[in-house]
């Protein structure tokens, strides 16, 4: 899938990825859910990866809220630079490792949610014009919610397919 440009590609996009997402998961029995991916995986189930998704569209919106108010927004995190990501990864998994998927799952619907009513909230312009909001610097509100949503998805997906591959080739030599 191309990267959104429009709000309609943008919705469509976040919508059908999420859903492809969850279907894939669905699919799965509880044992396939819950089992855990090769060592060499700082996300260490499918739980952890959707609470990646979960915290860093929590992140988004905090980031959101406090610029549309006209603020200076700590991003990625107070504490943290884009290039400290991995330690800030490593605490957000921490963080959610004793929730259940099922918790994690529900908490991750309300943020998909949550983010397809501020992309709704918002024009063609607003979204994908830059520079139109000072808190996103010289990109667009547009390429943060393709971050926080549809390519986040997709990477989502293609982690745990990958891990799910290489686990089932480790079981099997």
């Amino acid at each position: 899938m191309a990267r959104p440009t429009t709000k309609t590609e943008l919705t469509t996009a976040s919508e059908s990825l999420y859903e492809t997402l969850r279907s894939y998961i669905k699919q799965l029995d509880g044992t396939q859910q819950e089992e855990e991916f090769p060592r060499t995986y700082m996300n260490r189930n499918i739980r952890d990866v959707l609470a990646h998704l979960h915290h860093w569209q929590l992140l988004f919106m905090g980031w959101y809220r406090v610029g549309m108010r006209g603020e200076k927004p700590a991003i990625p995190a107070a504490g943290y630079t884009w290039r400290s990501t991995a330690q800030l990864n490593i605490s957000i998994q921490k963080q959610y490792r004793t929730l259940s998927l099922s918790e994690v799952m529900e908490r991750l619907e309300k943020s998909h949610q949550q983010l397809q009513t501020i992309i709704e909230q918002h024009n063609q312009q607003e979204l994908f014009e830059k520079k139109v909001y000072p808190w996103t610097g010289s990109t667009s509100l547009g390429a943060f919610l393709i971050s926080a949503t549809s390519s986040h998805y997709h990477w989502a997906l293609k982690l745990i397919k990958k891990a799910r591959r290489e686990s089932l080739t480790q079981a099997n030599i």
